[in-house]
């Protein structure tokens, strides 16, 4: 199976270097233009989400500025690798492309930092500075068709050679860049001398330009949204030098953590990009678009909509500031798994709730493939699947609350909120909405429900403390007010729901038979 073919690059420019030297402000705003005339003059944006691949000229022009030297260590030809650099980069990519900031942050999150943060220093000597230098794609390998969240079940392998190399087999699909990347990092767990699997986890990387590490594409998906991103399903039979394998600093099963939950903390950078435009776009159109004599604007329930939107943003930027402050590549991530789940879940969450909204406003002239509203629609939905299930995260966040509540014998759920640094300031504001005793062995439903809850409070704590490094206090506030009204709608939910289930054979309902003429 052939992939989508990668538009052909020209060499970079002799100022590379020196590109890579001037200031990042300097950079981003060089970066912004770029965009800019590429979305706004050269690139019909609307009907080029339409179609697979990207057109040649956008990458070539998206790459003129290397965006993605951010991710990597001045000392291998980047721009020093800082998180909130990164997330700035994503958050621009965003507000003009989605699956182009996603293509930043599969590089970037899922590669970069974790070869930067654990590689061996032949690789990293091998693969960083060419990266830059040539201009690259890469992508992260777990993903397989039988195992999706049971990530640690995977039935890829590896095992050491006769020759001292390490060969790997097997099957990985729903690759962000399949058929694209020129690096692959490769998750598999060790083979056993009789064949079976161990529970840890590695990583490799994979260099596809060099014999034996080519990964063969043996299917493309028609993915749904996402469009300029190829996925499909690959083969895994590739042989990789020592040097190639990741050294965790304890655990496989950690180092996989601490990318992934870094990962997951900087998603609220593409969603930052997204939601603006999502928000500057609604509010145009409510402002242009007259219904009986007066623009939409005027409209409360409009009006409603739009300060939703805005509330989306405020507490995306505090999931930025936070992240930006917290989630460096220097500090081991593997254990802030409430927040990073918490994180990932709310702006995704977010990020769809945006797109049916502004499609609601958009009307039928947004029901289109080539509308940013109907793209929007397809594009961000995914982002609540990937990465973790959004049901199965939300979870693990209730479960990682109630572990901490049985240690610490704390069965009152505000009482243990009001104290937990990711929670404290925005429990508080609840009064006794929240004073309830945590049934320990709850269903899995109601872990779901509970985990939205608290996830939505995590992400009012960040916005409390936006507001408390000055931050605009309007925008702090109707935040606040919008994702408390939520909270306890979600409580409600939580505390009130039966525990309904699926009646076997029931068949189609007979309706028309039970019809009683109306007179």
């Amino acid at each position: 199976m052939s992939a989508l073919p990668l538009p052909t690059l020209a060499m970079p420019p002799a100022d590379t270097v020196q590109r890579a030297r001037e200031s990042f402000s300097d950079f981003i705003e060089a970066y912004r233009d770029k965009l800019s005339h590429l979305f706004g003059t050269r690139h019909d944006l609307d009907s080029g989400g339409t179609e697979r691949g990207v057109a040649p000229f956008v990458i070539q022009r998206f790459r003129d500025v290397d965006p993605l030297s951010v991710y990597v260590p001045e000392q291998y030809g980047g721009r020093g690798g800082t998180i909130g650099h990164s997330l700035t980069v994503l958050e621009e990519t965003s507000y003009h492309s989605l699956p182009l900031s996603l293509i930043v942050g599969i590089n970037g999150g899922l590669f970069l930092q974790p070869v930067a943060k654990y590689a061996t220093e032949e690789a990293k000597q091998h693969v960083l500075p060419s990266y830059v230098r040539d201009r690259k794609f890469a992508g992260l390998m777990i993903t397989e068709p039988d195992y999706g969240s049971e990530a640690l079940s995977m039935e890829t392998g590896w095992r050491e050679t006769d020759r001292g190399t390490i060969r790997i087999e097997g099957t990985k699909h729903w690759a962000g860049l399949t058929g694209w990347a020129d690096y692959w990092l490769l998750t598999a767990r060790p083979r056993t001398s009789s064949g079976g699997l161990r529970r840890d986890v590695d990583f490799f990387i994979a260099d596809a330009n060099q014999p034996g590490q080519h990964v063969e594409v043996e299917e493309l998906y028609p993915n749904l949204g996402l469009k300029m991103i190829p996925y499909g399903r690959n083969r895994v039979d590739v042989e990789v030098p020592q040097a190639a394998r990741l050294e965790p600093h304890s655990t496989g099963v950690k180092m996989m953590l601490d990318t992934l939950h870094r990962s997951r903390l900087q998603i609220p950078g593409m969603g930052m990009g997204y939601l603006r435009r999502i928000f500057d776009d609604a509010l145009d159109h409510a402002r242009e678009r007259f219904v009986g004599g007066k623009p939409l604007l005027d409209y409360d329930q409009v009006r409603a909509r739009l300060a939703r939107l805005q509330s989306f943003v405020t507490g995306t930027a505090a999931m930025c500031m936070e992240t930006a402050g917290t989630a460096g590549v220097d500090r081991d991530l593997f254990g802030d798994g409430l927040k990073a789940n918490a994180f990932k879940t709310v702006v995704t969450d977010w990020m769809q709730e945006a797109a049916q909204s502004f499609l609601q406003l958009m009307g039928a002239q947004g029901y289109r493939e080539d509308h940013r509203a109907g793209r929007a629609l397809v594009d961000s939905r995914p982002y609540q699947i990937f990465e973790g299930s959004n049901d199965i995260l939300y979870q693990q966040v209730t479960e990682a609350v109630v572990k901490a509540m049985r240690r610490l014998k704390e069965a009152d759920l505000g009482a243990y909120l009001r104290e937990e640094p990711l929670t404290a300031r925005a429990a508080a504001t609840f009064g006794d909405s929240l004073s309830f005793d945590v049934d320990w062995s709850m269903p899995q439903r109601k872990l779901v429900d509970l985990g939205r809850a608290i996830s939505r409070i995590v992400t009012m704590e960040m916005t409390i403390e936006l507001g408390e490094r000055g931050f605009s206090s309007e925008l702090v506030s109707n935040m606040l007010e919008e994702t408390r009204a939520e909270v306890r709608s979600i409580l409600e939910t939580y505390r009130g729901r039966g525990l309904t289930g699926v009646v076997e054979g029931a068949g189609a309902p007979e309706w028309l038979a039970r019809v009683r003429p109306a007179g």
